[in-house]
């Protein structure tokens, strides 16, 4: 099957620090990805699914933390991470407008793996994130249903599509086609190697802004096809960030700050209307639900080792980016209006590539 080249692949390395064997948020070992695409005509839209752990994450918790960039967004469960520090369910992306079908999709998925939700325990926080393809996509028809979650949860694994897919299907960036986007970094610490990997649906900013690898690119492009058919409203980004390295809550709410670095050097300046959010995780540690002790000990990264931990997620965030754009497709949607991939319209070449 035909694809674009990542940005890589194309000449774009970014950053100064070694990605990890697939470049992908799966470098974190346990860590899935997974997605339904659903494109015909005007309906341009889909579900991707992350999975932080292939163990049951209501049993085995995981250590969490979520930071809002620009609070104009739609997405759930964020309060609860922030106040307890743990994720327990797979993180669900998809439209603005589907988030409360992934969400009953989610829970209903949560309580056939977990008996005892909401019987002998509370209840279970669903993690969902969106961003608004109404551009390309026919938004108010609600096409999501609950099979397209509960598909994109089976189909995660460590090798995944990037671009126009799962969630991205329908999504723009710089005025260009936006999508799924993902990088990793290896940080060593030490004799040890860790990993952090990020994922991101870039649908956020404006083409004379775009910037790729420092350089200045979007007055370079000139007009792009098609944009006379409307404005692209102001967009969103969701950025999930996995890692491996041994971190507390507060410590991975730092790392999800240092995100905006990366998402800024690609030219986005954080516009009023775009609902910017980072989630991060670490699978070093699983926090039990039903933990027998009642003081538990976790390890964590000493403070003064965190710059290279900052680094690696601007560098990740960044790239993760310029893969949305790259490897997106140029697509048509809703009402005949098409968006161009920036590899199509640089006249970028194509590789055969295994889905």
């Amino acid at each position: 099957m035909t694809h674009h080249r990542t940005a890589r692949e194309y000449g774009f390395a970014v950053g100064q620090m070694q990605p990890g064997p697939m470049n992908l948020i799966t470098d974190v070992s346990g860590v899935r990805v997974g997605h339904v695409t659903i494109s015909r005509g005007d309906v341009q839209t889909g579900v991707t699914a992350i999975l932080p752990h292939e163990g049951n994450l209501f049993r085995e918790k995981l250590v969490a933390a979520s930071h809002v960039i620009n609070g104009f967004g739609k997405s759930m469960g964020l309060i609860q991470i922030n106040e307890m520090g743990t994720l327990e369910t797979p993180v669900i992306l998809t439209n603005t407008l589907g988030i409360g079908t992934a969400a009953d999709a989610l829970i209903r998925y949560m309580l056939e793996h977990n008996p005892d939700i909401g019987t002998i325990t509370g209840s279970v926080n669903p993690v969902i994130g969106e961003c608004n393809d109404g551009y390309l996509n026919d938004i108010r028809g609600m096409h999501v249903t609950g099979e397209h979650v509960r598909q994109a949860i089976d189909n995660a694994a460590a090798v995944f599509d990037q671009g126009s897919v799962g969630a991205g299907t329908g999504m723009s960036a710089y005025g260009l086609k936006g999508g799924i986007g993902s990088a990793s970094r290896v940080v060593p610490l030490d004799s040890d190697q860790y990993t952090l990997g990020a994922l991101v649906l870039a649908n956020m900013g404006k083409k004379r802004d775009l910037t790729v690898c420092g350089r200045h690119l979007g007055p370079l492009l000139g007009p792009v096809p098609g944009t006379e058919s409307g404005p692209v409203p102001d967009g969103s980004i969701i950025i999930i960030l996995a890692t491996d390295l041994p971190l507390c809550e507060r410590q991975l709410g730092r790392v999800a700050r240092r995100a905006q670095a990366g998402v800024a050097r690609t030219g986005s300046n954080i516009d009023s209307g775009s609902g910017e959010v980072v989630l991060a995780f670490s699978t070093a540690s699983r926090i039990r639900h039903y933990e027998p002790q009642t003081l538990v000990t976790l390890q964590r990264l000493k403070e003064d080792h965190l710059n290279s931990v900052f680094r690696s997620v601007a560098e990740c965030t960044e790239e993760a980016v310029l893969n949305a754009l790259v490897m997106a497709a140029t697509t048509t949607g809703l009402n005949g209006r098409t968006v161009y991939s920036l590899a199509d319209f640089l006249g970028l070449p194509v590789i055969d590539r295994q889905s």
